[in-house]
C-alpha cells in the first residue's frame, strides 16, 4: 500500500538526537528534525523539516565532500555562518551549498524565537564531512557511520 501524496508536517515524530560526542553535542540543543523525505520513502535526497530553539545551531560549521545541501527559511529569522560570515536570512530567503566545495557553515538562531527551516540535501553513499572549528571527522559508507577526531582516533 501506498504512503499518502500530502502530509501534515506537525505529525510527522522529530528526531532530537545527534551523532555528535558529548562534548560537541550542546550545541545542537534544541534542534528537532522532522524526517519528510522518509515518510516518503525518498530515497535520492533528504527533507527535513527543522526547528530550532532559541540559541540552538544546526550543527557544527561543516561542510561536505559528495552532498549537495540547500535550506529555505518557512518561519522566524536565522543566521547563517559561513566562510565569509555572517549573514541574516529571513523568511522566504535560501541558501545553498555544493558538494566538495570547503565552506564550513551552520545555522545558528540567535533571537528569543523558535525558527523553521526546510533542509534539502543528497543521500550519497559515502560521504566525509570536515569541521573546520572543532577537533571532528564524519564518515558514512553505507550503512556504517563514524565520528572521529581528525586524526581518526575515537571519542
Amino acid at each position: 500500500m501506498s504512503k499518502p501524496a500530502k502530509l501534515d508536517p506537525k505529525s510527522v515524530t522529530p528526531r532530537t538526537a545527534t551523532v555528535y560526542p558529548p562534548e560537541f553535542a550542546g550545541a545542537v540543543k534544541g534542534r528537532e528534525k522532522r524526517a519528510l523525505g522518509d515518510f516518503f520513502g525518498l530515497t535520492q535526497y533528504g527533507v527535513n523539516l527543522t526547528t530550532l530553539a532559541p540559541g540552538a545551531w544546526s550543527s557544527h560549521r561543516h561542510w561536505h565532500e559528495n552532498e549537495d545541501e540547500f535550506i529555505f527559511v518557512v518561519e522566524g529569522e536565522i543566521t547563517l555562518i559561513d566562510e565569509a560570515g555572517e549573514h541574516l536570512l529571513k523568511p522566504g530567503m535560501c541558501a545553498g551549498f555544493k558538494a566538495g566545495v570547503a565552506n564550513g557553515h551552520h545555522l545558528a538562531n540567535n533571537t528569543k524565537s523558535p525558527v523553521s527551516y526546510l533542509e534539502i540535501g543528497t543521500r550519497a553513499a559515502v560521504e566525509r564531512a570536515y569541521y573546520p572549528d572543532v577537533d571532528m571527522f564524519f564518515e558514512k559508507d553505507g550503512a556504517k557511520t563514524i565520528v572521529t577526531r581528525r586524526n581518526g582516533s575515537p571519542f
